[in-house]
């Protein structure tokens, strides 16, 4: 095995080929205190690519509530403890990866889910942690919580679906950093099943091959948003492209939340692929179950986002203005004039929003018709 570098947690690792990182690496950012699960993006991703045979319960991208809805069922329940306990210590992971967790004569450490667990998509719907008890109120991290949580195919740096398939039918594209699946070379052995940890690869029994997320490669080079981030009604999604940390730019709007302001953090990093899709945490959730799906750093993004997005004037403030604001990917983005401006890569305005919401509050007398206005007919 190769010895490569992750630097989502902090050192080197074994994987089973030399690092090769792409042009550019297709990279998203959602933020999680905006989804209402509405399950747009799903049914935007449903009818567009798994309305065929064999993909009645096939979902590339789908939302499930934490912590107790999941798809496949149990997917990263069975994975943690397959891995075992890991520790953090300052930043670096000293646990093991699901490519040194392996056993001898396999790959990647994972599981194969049953048919039958991939049958109920919304298990879990909307079940919160604890008890609602008589007097209680809401107030900062929450006694009885829950949250959504929206995945897609991460098209991982170090990709255990890739590592995994003995017909070398996975790859990743040097221009973009999609990982695809070619349909000619795959011949169903499911491998890309059993290695995904996030298990975001699946079998179409009708065709007998394995099939994935493409993150809308066809609209990504035409410069635009994948569907279920166009679609999405809560805004919660912006897609660009992500450097590494000392190549990051800070009018790169991943690169800016990712690694300069470092509020959007990558699930379970302690896997080992460095995913490509990062996390803005809920912020009235208990720490300790956001830093083991979100890492170490999860408490100090969640201060960080909530002092940051009070500043109205606010670089961040006026980015997450712009989520959902264009079909055109966001490659570069400016606050200029209380407005936020957002870019392609040559930096041409692909549309302007207010950081602040204008506000008009009308007087309750109409002198000009001498009545009062009623907030009723």
């Amino acid at each position: 095995m190769a010895r490569v570098y992750n630097w989502q947690i902090g050192r080197e690792m074994s994987y089973w080929y030399p690092e090769s990182r792409p042009k550019r690496q297709f990279a998203a950012v959602f933020d999680l205190n905006k989804c209402i699960a509405c399950q747009t993006c799903t049914l935007a991703c449903k009818t567009t690519w798994t309305s065929g045979r064999g993909q009645e319960a096939m979902f590339w991208n789908n939302v499930e509530t934490k912590p107790y809805g999941f798809y496949p069922l149990g997917w990263d329940v069975k994975i943690l403890q397959m891995l075992g306990k890991g520790v953090w210590r300052n930043g670096v992971y000293e646990g093991l990866t699901v490519f040194e967790a392996v056993g001898r004569g396999e790959r990647v450490l994972g599981f194969r889910p049953e048919e039958a667990d991939y049958a109920y998509p919304n298990i879990g719907e909307d079940e919160c942690a604890g008890e609602v008890e008589k007097g209680v109120y809401l107030s900062g991290i929450h006694d009885v919580w829950m949250f959504y949580l929206p995945r897609i195919c991460n098209h991982c740096t170090y990709p255990a679906c890739l590592a995994a398939c003995p017909r070398g039918a996975i790859y990743k594209r040097q221009e973009d950093g999609i990982v695809l699946i070619d349909q000619k070379r795959c011949r169903g052995y499911q491998e890309c099943v059993k290695a995904c940890p996030y298990k975001k690869t699946f079998f179409n029994p009708v065709t007998g091959t394995s099939e994935k997320c493409i993150a809308c490669f066809p609209k990504i080079e035409l410069g635009m948003q994948p569907q279920c981030f166009e679609n999405c009604i809560g805004k919660i999604r912006l897609q660009g492209f992500i450097s590494t940390p000392k190549e990051a730019r800070e009018d790169n709007p991943i690169d800016y939340l990712v690694h300069i302001l470092k509020v959007a953090l990558p699930l379970y990093p302690q896997f080992g692929l460095e995913p490509n899709v990062y996390y803005i945490p809920p912020i009235h959730v208990p720490f300790s179950f956001l830093e083991m799906m979100f890492g170490p750093s999860a408490k100090e993004a969640v201060e960080r986002y909530q002092a940051e997005r009070k500043d109205e004037d606010g670089r961040l403030r006026g980015l997450l203005a712009l989520f959902g604001c264009t079909p055109r990917t966001v490659e570069r983005f400016k606050i200029a004039g209380g407005e936020a401006i957002a870019m392609n890569e040559k930096g041409e305005e692909l549309v302007r929003v207010p950081v602040k919401e204008p506000v008009f509050i009308r007087p309750g007398f109409d002198p000009a018709s001498g009545v009062a206005r009623l907030n009723t007919p």
